[in-house]
């Protein structure tokens, strides 16, 4: 991949895309994208862009902007954050959360996603991957893996004698660990939930 993000070509592109439409809600689709672009350039993100682009080719889970050992620590962070994001991701505790935010209303919130029970379900499509290795303890994988010449994105590991998980996040340099026995529960979260979408229909009346 080039040293910087491409949004300049891509910029043009879409000017030549917009001088062939005529869709007046096509058109404004365009000009977000290519807003969107400008404000990469003119905000000096490029490397942050290009880092995101490079994130998203990774098989590792869903990306995350911080993670913190606590809630108390999460909720310290948000309310005094001068600039919250709108929505994104964190780990507490290496589980996921969601950030909302809004502008408004000043309204900041935490809630509690089922992003790492998907990842690992779709995983699990082949069946479980074999563990790569063994460990008694956390301190005994995260030595194991920062001793590693180039740290994978993610990992399948034994961790006293259950599998796990182990997702490595670049940009915060932290390795999460996530139980595959999260799937457990899951299912049986979405089973109750299909139940109350689609209650069974009532039997004939006698």
């Amino acid at each position: 991949m080039q040293d910087e993000a491409p949004t300049f070509e891509a910029i043009n592109l879409l000017g030549l895309i917009l001088e062939k439409t005529e869709s007046v809600e096509e058109r404004e689709l365009l000009f977000t994208a290519v807003d969107a672009l400008r404000f990469i350039e003119t905000t000096g993100q490029q490397y942050e862009f290009n880092d995101y682009r490079q994130d998203l080719m990774t098989e590792g889970p869903a990306m995350v902007i911080a993670s913190f050992a606590t809630r108390e620590e999460a909720e310290a962070w948000l309310k005094n954050h001068p600039k919250p994001p709108r929505r994104a991701a964190v780990l507490i505790a290496d589980e996921y959360h969601t950030v909302y935010y809004r502008r408004d209303t000043n309204d900041r919130r935490l809630v509690s996603t089922h992003s790492i029970e998907y990842h690992l379900e779709e995983m699990m499509k082949d069946g479980r991957p074999p563990p790569v290795a063994s460990f008694d303890t956390r301190e005994q994988a995260r030595a194991w893996f920062y001793s590693l010449p180039e740290r994978p994105s993610q990992a399948v590991i034994q961790l006293g004698g259950e599998p796990y998980l182990a997702a490595y996040h670049r940009k915060l340099d932290h390795l999460a660990f996530h139980p595959f026995s999260l799937l457990e529960p899951f299912e049986q979260w979405r089973k109750t939930l299909d139940e109350k979408k689609d209650p069974e229909e009532p039997g004939p009346r006698s």
